[in-house]
């Protein structure tokens, strides 16, 4: 640490921190540079006559050894009160400090710590400028209670998991309609009830049961696969079975028609290339007639009264997967899961909202073997995990059990390359054995 000297012209002279008169400046390098250190003998004339005390001790900068300048790049650290033998030792050093080794002997051996009593404030606060105490001796700042609380709650608003605009790099894509995207989903959601069917209406129809409906998706889902037709197609087939069937009384023989009948209408709303008739006819190995299949179609539209426009399980898991920033294998897994949805008449209890973002949710708790929801989702889909986790063990139990018994459709489909092999995934038994417990 360099000392003020009036034979060595770099050194800084000697300056009352007080601001008193007499203190003038020196110009290193073409910068005025104010002086900002007392001489030892100001100090030792403080300690007999004392001075009006400082609030608190003066945290002072470090000076650079090449040219005794203050370098604002160095820490500023808080210093131990001052007694007087420690004074007298920083007196004692500045006699020696033309012997470099010897004042740094001095510096190591000399400074700890006394339980003398200590100076005045002002004392304190002048002694602690000429000599900087080692990191050992430091104190750290006492931070008030008030301003714990802020930077607390300042490092929980730094931590906390922001939300992610997911549109942002689609503003220039006029077919994602960033503009009123969010209205759109908005206008979905308000629609969706009006989609949905009771879950128990399988009850009034008197020749057909659950298991019987089970059977015709599945089976959809083989010819859906085959035709090579678009996923939406599929959601709206399911879709139109469930309305009309609530609607509308079948008997047994009739359930078959009903599905391929759906199917025509969804690939006439959504399908560039539709199937015809004949080909209806014929993977029904000709149990209907091409007039029978035309006929259950005027029943059925008019039944629907021409309603084809509803949100399906397809539109928001789109969305929601943008949301859940997804990989081509997340999204397989998530699109096998909610099929499996599809199938299961238990499901028709749950908006196809809530049935697409639980699939997503069980999808990333089965690729990544942790519970996650991030805030992004929960904010897009507007479901918490917690509200999710019931419907999510029910998609677990039904991968659980995808390749075992009749209904495997799904299973065959999900277990091919196309498809990434995504009905291979281990389940995610953990849910259901936190359940259990």
């Amino acid at each position: 640490m360099a000392i003020s000297d009036e034979n060595n012209p770099t050194m800084i002279k000697p300056t009352n921190v007080q601001g008193g008169a007499g203190m003038g400046t020196r110009k290193f390098g073409g910068v005025e540079t104010r002086n900002n250190r007392r001489a030892l003998g100001v100090i030792n004339q403080n300690l007999v006559g004392g001075a009006h005390p400082f609030p608190c001790v003066v945290n002072k900068r470090g000076l650079s050894e090449a040219n005794g300048r203050c370098d604002k790049n160095l820490p500023i650290p808080a210093h131990r009160p001052i007694t007087r033998k420690f004074a007298a030792q920083i007196a004692s050093s500045h006699q020696h400090r033309s012997e470099e080794n010897k004042k740094a002997k001095i510096a190591s051996e000399e400074f700890s710590i006394w339980e003398d009593i200590p100076l005045t404030d002002v004392e304190e606060n002048e002694a602690a400028k000429d000599q900087p105490v080692p990191m050992s001796l430091e104190l750290t700042e006492t931070v008030p209670n008030d301003n714990k609380n802020q930077m607390e709650v300042e490092m929980e608003d730094i931590l906390e998991e922001n939300i992610i605009d997911i549109d942002g790099d689609d503003a220039k894509n006029p077919l994602a309609v960033v503009e009123y995207v969010q209205d759109l989903f908005a206008s979905y959601r308000k629609m969706e009830g009006c989609s949905c069917v009771s879950p128990d209406y399988m009850a009034q129809q008197f020749d057909i049961n659950e298991r019987m409906r089970s059977i015709l998706i599945d089976w959809l889902i083989e010819v859906h696969h085959k035709f090579e037709l678009r996923e939406e197609t599929l959601f709206l087939t399911v879709n139109l079975i469930d309305r009309f069937l609530e609607k509308q009384g079948v008997v047994r023989k009739k359930l078959q028609l009903v599905g391929l009948v759906a199917m025509l209408l969804a690939c006439k709303y959504e399908e560039v290339s539709v199937p015809l008739v004949e080909d209806l006819v014929f993977i029904s190995d000709k149990a209907y007639s091409r007039k029978e299949i035309l006929e259950m179609e005027r029943m059925m539209l008019n039944t629907l009264q021409f309603n084809m426009s509803v949100p399906t399980a397809y539109v928001f898991m789109r969305r929601y997967l943008k949301a859940a920033q997804s990989d081509r294998k997340l999204e397989l897994l998530s699109f096998f899961l909610v099929e499996l949805c599809l199938v299961e008449y238990a499901m028709l209890k749950f908006p196809p909202s809530f049935i697409a973002a639980a699939a997503i949710y069980t999808a990333q708790t089965t690729l990544y073997g942790v519970q996650q929801w991030s805030k992004t989702c929960e904010w897009h889909t507007s479901y918490s995990e917690d509200q999710l986790m019931e419907c999510s063990r029910s998609i677990v139990s039904y991968h659980q059990k995808a390749a075992t018994g009749k209904l495997t459709g799904v299973h065959r489909k999900y277990s091919t390359s196309k498809f990434g092999y995504a009905a291979k995934c281990e389940p995610a038994h953990f849910l259901v054995q936190t359940q259990q417990q």
